[in-house]
C-alpha cells in the first residue's frame, strides 16, 4: 500500500506543480522527494503511536487539512525541496502552500472511498506496516471514523 500511496502522491504533486518555474526534471525530482517526505512523516506518526494525527488527517472529523501538523510539515519540506531545485524562497513557499493541502485531500479521498479499487487505502494497512502494538492502538482509534 505504501508504494501505491507514494506513486499517487508523486503523480498528484507532478500535476499540481506542472506549471511552475522549474524544468520538468526538477519538478519530477521535487515531487518524488515530497512524496517520500509525506510517507516518512505518516509512518513516523504511526510507528510512534500517534495514530490520532493520521486518523484525523484521513477522516472527515471537521478539522481543516491545512491545520494538520503533518500538512504543515509537508509544506515546510516541499518549500525546502523546491528551493534546493532552484526556486526562489517566496515562490517555493507559495507553491508548497498551494499543493500540500490538495495532495493530502486527494489521499484522504482514497482512504474514505468505498470503491473496490481503493480498498488498499486503509488505516489498518498502515498500522500493519509498522508491526508492534500499532494494530491494537488502531483498533482503539477506529472510533474516530
Amino acid at each position: 500500500m505504501l508504494d501505491q500511496l507514494k506513486q499517487m502522491a508523486i503523480q498528484k504533486l507532478q500535476e499540481k506543480m506542472g506549471a511552475n518555474s522549474l524544468n520538468s526534471e526538477a519538478t519530477s525530482g521535487a515531487a518524488e522527494e515530497g512524496a517520500s517526505s509525506l510517507i516518512d512523516s505518516l509512518m513516523e506518526k504511526v510507528s510512534s503511536g500517534d495514530l490520532s494525527a493520521v486518523t484525523s488527517l484521513f477522516s472527515n472529523d471537521g478539522n481543516a487539512t491545512e491545520d494538520s501538523g503533518i500538512v504543515q510539515n509537508l509544506k515546510g519540506k516541499l518549500t525546502e525541496i523546491l528551493q534546493e531545485k532552484g526556486m526562489s524562497a517566496s515562490e517555493a513557499e507559495a507553491e508548497a502552500g498551494n499543493v500540500a493541502p490538495g495532495l493530502v485531500d486527494s489521499l484522504k479521498d482514497k482512504f474514505l472511498s468505498n470503491e473496490a479499487g481503493d480498498s488498499a487505502f486503509s488505516l489498518e494497512s498502515l498500522s500493519g506496516l509498522v508491526g508492534g502494538d500499532a494494530g491494537d492502538l488502531l483498533s482503539k482509534a477506529k472510533g474516530l471514523f
